[in-house]
C-alpha cells in the first residue's frame, strides 16, 4: 500500500486554513487539519476535480461601453476555463442588459450559464 499526502490551502473563507489529503492506492483515505466542514469539502474537490469561477468580458453592441463584465453562475471544471474564455471571445450581445441576465447559456455544454455582472444601458 502506497500512502501519499497532498497539502491544500483552503480558499473558501479568509482564514485560509491548511490541511492535508491522504491518499492510499489512489483513493482518499483521510482529510485532516481543516477548521470547518467547508474546508474539508473544498480539499476533497480540489484534489479530485478542481473547479474555478470564470470572470471575463463580452463584446456589446449599442451599449454605453464596449465590453460587459460577466461571470460563471457556478464554478467550472478548472481544465475547461481557458476553453470557456476562448468561447466568450466570440460572444457579442446587444444592450440593454440587466445584472444576472444569461449572456451565454450552458457554456460548452458544461451545464453552467455565464451571466452579466452589472447592468448596461443602451446608447442613446
Amino acid at each position: 500500500m502506497t500512502e501519499q499526502v497532498r497539502r491544500v490551502s483552503c480558499i473558501v473563507c479568509p482564514i485560509s486554513c491548511q490541511g492535508e489529503v491522504v491518499f492510499e492506492n489512489g483513493q482518499i483515505k483521510e482529510v485532516r487539519g481543516f477548521n470547518c466542514p467547508r474546508g474539508k469539502a473544498y480539499a476533497q474537490t480540489e484534489v479530485t476535480a478542481p473547479k474555478r469561477m470564470l470572470t471575463s468580458t463580452v463584446k456589446v453592441k449599442n451599449g454605453t461601453i464596449p465590453l460587459l463584465p460577466v461571470v460563471s453562475k457556478q464554478p467550472l471544471p478548472k481544465g475547461k476555463i481557458m476553453d470557456c474564455a476562448k468561447a466568450l471571445r466570440e460572444v457579442c450581445i446587444t444592450a440593454p442588459v440587466k445584472e444576472g441576465d444569461i449572456v451565454c447559456p450552458n457554456i460548452l455544454g458544461l451545464g453552467v450559464d455565464i451571466i452579466a455582472s452589472r447592468d448596461l444601458a443602451a446608447a442613446n
